[in-house]
């Protein structure tokens, strides 16, 4: 058998040409997806660098085994940086934010090594995307390549999902998402838009690409305290401002508490300043909302804070604030990126949560951890955690999706799952409202609530 850099060396021509098939452009439409512009990123097994200049990286490094390879991703791409080396045995001596490995899995004779590699290039918010085929596909791909329909290779390894799974969990990193595309890899007219946006996303199993998104695991004792920011929106809430304050732990290097008074008809406005003045021991920031909605809301307090940490607590207290030094720890130790309160598993008081409400955020729990490729149980519940370096690179992206969201629970949960942010759930003990009555109207939110998901499908699900 020859060997596999001078076989690799051989293709490069054709290679190059091949970079126009609809499987190579998919590609690049589909990283695009997951990795945001001007950051820096590390592709190895780079090939010609076509995928790793598609993504406009500030700075990019290419790896590749093949001198043919690289000589010609110098030619095509010469803002970047290519290197000529094994995936075991590349030198760079610097951090990137996004690691690459695509369709090189099946191809390395040893993956958990190179796994295990690429701690060196990689900090504690570094992403690694990665993808390889469907074991599946194994009989259509080898008849493919036989007929000329597919480009050649050398013996392959044939990896199912669980397969990467435990590989990267050996290596030490922690898989964050995973995503199946691509039923109708030759792009026939018609046919490849309608199966490949439509219909994939509704037949995982048959996907012949399977796409992960993992990060480091993270090391909790080295991790520092900080500072916190708890954002409480409060519309009609004058009743429960002060129990607020009583009942909202201090937390890390100190905790400053945001009122924001969202237009109210009681005296919510008056109590919050009276509150303040009671207890000049805390660090209490009051805000007069110009926007409408709890999203606005959360908005103009996002840009007011200046803790590390940011929280979102809602001024019914149903969600008991005692339990954010939870969240707080949670995020702190790096065990989530977003910290998502979940009301649906620990028993609840009477009259907390209404039967066909319950259901109905169920079956939106189930519909958006399909839609974002990881777990998320209670989307509905408004206490959030996330770090601000995080939040500022979301409203950086915000533009994907647009102004959309009047709750803000949304607006943060697409932000973040874009962002491949790792996202968990935290069970709280939800509680009955013991003053004022609820913003929420069920059926004409709800009826917003379906576009939404219906929105958020064709920006993240059913991609072009």
């Amino acid at each position: 058998m020859i060997d596999r850099r001078a076989f690799y060396d051989q293709r490069a021509p054709a290679r190059e040409r091949e970079t126009s098939r609809y499987y190579q452009k998919f590609l690049r439409r589909y990283f695009a997806f997951l990795v945001p512009p001007e950051l820096r990123v590390l592709e190895v097994g780079c090939g010609v660098g076509d995928l790793l200049a598609s993504l406009n990286p500030k700075r990019g490094v290419g790896v590749d085994f093949s001198p043919e390879m690289i000589k010609l991703a110098r030619t095509r791409h010469p803002k970047l940086e290519f290197q000529t080396a094994d995936a075991l045995d590349f030198s760079v001596n610097e951090k990137f934010d996004y690691i690459l490995l695509s369709d090189l899995v099946n191809d390395l004779p040893d993956v958990q090594a190179v796994l295990e590699k690429l701690h060196t290039v990689s900090h504690s918010g570094t992403r690694l995307v990665l993808n390889f085929f469907n074991n599946l596909w194994r009989p259509i791909l080898g008849a493919s390549e036989v007929m000329g329909a597919k480009s050649p290779t050398q013996l392959q390894n044939w990896l199912s999902l669980e397969d990467m799974n435990n590989l990267l969990h050996l290596a030490g990193w922690e898989v964050i998402k995973t995503d199946t595309r691509l039923i109708w890899p030759v792009g026939t007219p018609l046919v490849a838009p309608l199966l490949n946006r439509w219909a994939a996303p509704f037949v995982p199993h048959f996907s012949l690409t399977i796409a992960i998104v993992a990060r480091p695991k993270p090391q909790p004792a080295a991790r520092p305290h900080f500072r916190c920011s708890v954002v409480i929106p409060a519309r009609n809430e004058a009743g429960n401002i002060e129990a607020a304050v009583q009942r909202t732990p201090e937390m890390g290097l100190g905790t400053e508490i945001i009122f924001i008074e969202g237009h109210s008809k009681d005296n919510t406005w008056d109590e919050i300043h009276r509150v303040a003045a009671k207890y000049p021991n805390r660090q209490i920031k009051i805000l007069k909302q110009q926007t409408k909605g709890k999203g606005g809301a959360v908005r103009e307090a996002f840009a007011a804070a200046t803790g590390d940490l940011l929280f979102i607590l809602d001024a019914d207290l149903t969600m008991p604030p005692e339990e954010l030094p939870k969240f707080y720890e949670a995020a702190r130790s790096g065990t989530a990126d977003f910290v998502n309160g979940v009301r649906l598993i620990y028993p609840m008081e009477d009259q907390a949560m209404q039967f066909l409400n319950m259901i109905a955020n169920k079956a939106f729990g189930l519909t958006f951890s399909w839609l974002l490729g990881q777990n998320i149980k209670d989307t509905l519940c408004g206490t959030k955690v996330l770090f601000r370096e995080d939040y500022e690179t979301l409203t950086r992206n915000r533009g994907y999706f647009g102004d959309f969201d009047p709750f803000g629970d949304f607006d943060l949960i697409f932000g973040a799952a874009k962002l491949n942010m790792r996202m968990v759930d935290l069970p709280i003990r939800y509680r009955a409202r013991t003053y004022g009555e609820t913003n929420i109207h069920r059926w004409s939110h709800g009826w917003l609530l379906l576009r939404m998901v219906l929105f958020a499908a064709r920006r993240m699900k059913f991609l072009k």
